[in-house]
């Protein structure tokens, strides 16, 4: 899963991208309102923190364009100001949840794994396809409730499938999800993965719709 990470305190900005690069996302950075703006416009993403302090352009600004835009992406509001007139603006605009300075990590990537199920339309952090699970809270996968080994980079392909079940999804867009801007993306390193992941799953579970992508049953 791919998050934008807006933040303009630069050690705060590297504790959450090292905090969320450690439990499997790919993260974006941007250290002020008007390059989160043009990269919330042009990128696609699965959720966004969002501080509402940001020079060139506030927060809740920010975030207004992108909902008058129509972008429904999760947004996660992240805020030193303890005023709740401002939580209220802030949900007003359009965001999903707010956190408030200080906090623990471990609170901000579970309201992150909320919002990611809820936007796909999840109810339990368990994800269940067939005898396949996958606890979004620990990561770890079990076949029939067993351990199924899995590299980070497959494990990131299977977390997408699984957060769409039953929907075909292209290499472009798994490329999208999984590596961050910077990243060298080559989407036919996704094949290498899916066939990876194929040798590990029961047979047919990951199937491919010709021309169109790839569809978990």
């Amino acid at each position: 899963m791919r998050i934008l990470l807006v933040e303009d305190d630069p050690q705060l900005r590297s504790l959450l991208n090292a905090g969320l690069t450690a439990a499997g996302y790919a993260v974006d950075e941007a250290d002020n309102g008007r390059d989160a703006h043009f990269l919330g416009d042009t990128e696609t993403f699965d959720a966004v923190i969002l501080d509402l302090g940001l020079p060139m352009l506030d927060g809740l600004s920010v975030l207004k364009r992108w909902r008058d835009a129509g972008r429904k992406v999760p947004v996660l509001i992240l805020t030193a100001r303890d005023n709740w007139s401002e939580k209220v603006a802030g949900i007003d605009a359009g965001a999903d949840d707010y956190l408030t300075k200080p906090f623990h990590m471990e609170e901000l990537l579970a309201r992150l794994r909320a919002l990611i199920r809820r936007a796909s339309g999840l109810a339990s952090p368990v994800l269940q396809c067939g005898a396949l699970a996958l606890d979004t809270r620990s990561g770890r996968v079990t076949l029939a409730g067993q351990p199924v080994a899995l590299t980070s980079h497959e494990h990131k392909v299977l977390d997408y499938l699984m957060h769409r079940p039953g929907a075909v999804v292209s290499r472009t867009e798994l490329t999208e999800h999984i590596y961050a801007q910077d990243f060298d993306r080559d989407s036919n390193t996704i094949e290498v993965f899916v066939g990876r992941l194929r040798k590990k799953l029961p047979a047919g579970m990951i199937e491919t719709v010709r021309g169109m992508g790839y569809r978990l049953t």
